[in-house]
């Protein structure tokens, strides 16, 4: 019985990171295509405060991820870095190419 208890509670803390890992993708997502729709409207500063905001998910989302989809959070996480660096330096156009890879390394790493 201890064995099918622990086993089942196993089983829902692996389904329940799953959940916290895609749950953060998705807002990492949303919050870095508001950074790319920002960045071609050539508002640095919006731009930069939607990159804070999906890089906190993404990184959130890497914790729970394994894997590849890891690997991919990380690196839109290092590209939102690069977003914002330039944005503060109002390079929006710079900025906005880092958010739009930070996108695709999204996508790709909640699939």
């Amino acid at each position: 019985m201890k064995k099918l208890a622990l086993a089942c509670a196993g089983l829902l803390l692996f389904l329940s990171t799953a959940v916290f890992a895609e749950e953060h993708a998705e807002a990492a997502l949303k919050h870095a295509n508001a950074a790319v729709e920002q960045g071609k409207a050539g508002k640095s500063s919006s731009l930069v405060e939607h990159a804070k905001l999906a890089m906190e998910h993404a990184l959130a989302a890497s914790i729970a991820a394994k894997g590849v989809p890891k690997t991919h959070l990380d690196a839109a996480a290092k590209e939102l870095q690069e977003a914002i660096d330039h944005g503060n330096l109002d390079h929006a156009d710079v900025a906005t190419k880092h958010a739009e890879a930070a996108v695709e390394h999204i996508q790709v790493g909640n699939k």
